[in-house]
């Protein structure tokens, strides 16, 4: 569990005063991935981006599929986090926006970048544990293993059940897609916000199981927010076993970093 927290890092939501609210409560060794925001847009994700290296962090910005235009736009999005020494980038299909778009999905997006120089060393993509209830498993894990190729690592959306998630993992494994796999959590988050956040998470069936959990349902409602502790205690054992691919752990912060903060100082003080 030290290894764990000690190696977390922080996803961040472009509004107004993030910059501010990272640099003042979040240290310069715990790396940032700053999200793609459909109403803020593709150069609010890279202007927060930058800032952010300006400040010493390291950082890598979600290049969206639905909001990045096209060939000439990703090049500029390049050329920014080159200017920045930004090597890091998230790339994901994104929600559907009112920008007009080239690229059909991630995978278009993230061939288009690989024909661009882009000098990035580290490309995460997007997992997601528990399907999609219209889509076929089979045609996620191909629709996956095809990014893989051109990726360095997985990401998954929050899932709230370690043993679906390890399950998933060791499925990955097993079809041959051998990328380290960040687990995501949410993290000390007010309950309300990430009450309202689930359902467009698209998080239903890890919601269900939630409030089965009477455990992790008290932890849900207490008046410090959300816990995930249990979910990393579930998994943390696992960590670098040869039987699945979980390499740690990534934490939704949804810009409650303050208190977000206050938890992962804890769990490196008293992992246990």
């Amino acid at each position: 569990m030290r290894q764990a927290a000690a190696s977390l890092g922080y996803e961040v939501i472009p509004l107004k005063n993030t910059e501010k609210l990272v640099v003042d409560e979040v240290p310069v060794t715990v790396p940032l991935t700053v999200t793609a925001s459909p109403k803020q847009g593709q150069d609010a994700t890279i202007d927060l981006a930058v800032a952010l290296a300006g400040h010493g962090y390291t950082v890598a910005p979600h290049i969206s599929a639905q909001q990045v235009r096209d060939q000439g736009h990703l090049a500029e999005v390049v050329a920014r986090c080159r200017e920045a020494q930004i090597t890091a980038v998230f790339v994901v299909g994104g929600d559907r926006t009112k920008t007009l778009t080239e690229f059909a999905d991630a995978l278009a997006l993230l061939r288009a970048l690989h024909d661009l120089n882009h000098g990035f060393t580290n490309i995460g993509i997007a997992g997601h544990p528990e399907g999609h209830p219209s889509v076929p498993d089979h045609v996620l894990f191909q629709a996956l293993k095809d990014k893989a190729r051109l990726a360095n690592h997985i990401t998954t959306q929050i899932v709230f059940d370690p043993d679906l998630i390890l399950a998933w993992s060791r499925e990955l494994q097993r079809r041959g897609i051998n990328l380290p796999v960040q687990v995501g959590v949410p993290g000390a988050v007010h309950r309300q916000k990430l009450l309202r956040v689930s359902a467009g998470l698209g998080i239903g069936q890890s919601a269900k199981f939630l409030s089965k959990q009477q455990s992790l349902l008290w932890r849900f409602f207490t008046r410090g927010g959300f816990n995930p502790d249990k979910i990393m205690r579930g998994l943390a054992p696992h960590i670098g076993k040869p039987d699945n691919t979980i390499a740690g752990f990534h934490v939704f912060t949804f810009n409650d970093l303050a208190s977000t903060e206050v938890w992962r100082k804890r769990l490196l003080q008293n992992p246990g």
